[in-house]
């Protein structure tokens, strides 16, 4: 990052073509990047709920079986703010890993799926915002380029 800023810093300065089209180079494999990120990321939000869903179910079979010691599903209980999973009776088994205020029954599962959903949503308001920028990054230093060649054109 710091090698962009270089690029771009010292092309405006010196108001260099070659640098500034270097950094125009950089912001778009970077912002070509995002969107890449950007579409697996969205391609696979369901696929990481689900298995954030087995992970859940898994923990808390384990927990069932061995009666008790289990980080991970109140670590969930935790994140999510829930108790439980779809059988209401869950909720008691398992009460004695669940925080205070939510010890009524409350599905992690679906709970689980909220919050992923969520913060899901709010990565992707950030990587839309940060390619925001790096477009208007890319729009300023072209038209800087552009202006630099024109005004040695008329020298």
């Amino acid at each position: 990052m710091m090698l962009i800023g270089f690029f771009g810093c010292c092309g405006a300065a010196r108001e260099s073509q070659c640098l500034l089209g270097a950094f125009f180079a950089c912001l778009l494999v970077i912002f070509a990047a995002e969107v890449t990120a950007g579409v697996f990321a969205f391609l696979g939000k369901q696929q990481t709920i689900t298995d954030a869903q087995q992970l859940y179910t898994k923990a808390y079979e384990d927990y069932i079986r061995k009666g008790g010691g289990n980080e991970t599903l109140q670590d969930f209980h935790t994140f999510a703010k829930c108790c439980g999973n779809e059988d209401p009776q869950s909720a008691q088994r398992v009460s004695s890993l669940c925080l205070e205020e939510h010890k009524e029954y409350k599905n992690c599962l679906e709970e689980i799926a909220k919050v992923l959903h969520h913060s899901f949503q709010i990565v992707g308001i950030l990587a839309v915002a940060t390619a925001g920028i790096t477009i208007f990054g890319m729009i300023f230093s072209m038209v800087l380029c552009c202006a630099i060649r024109n005004s040695r054109d008329m020298l």
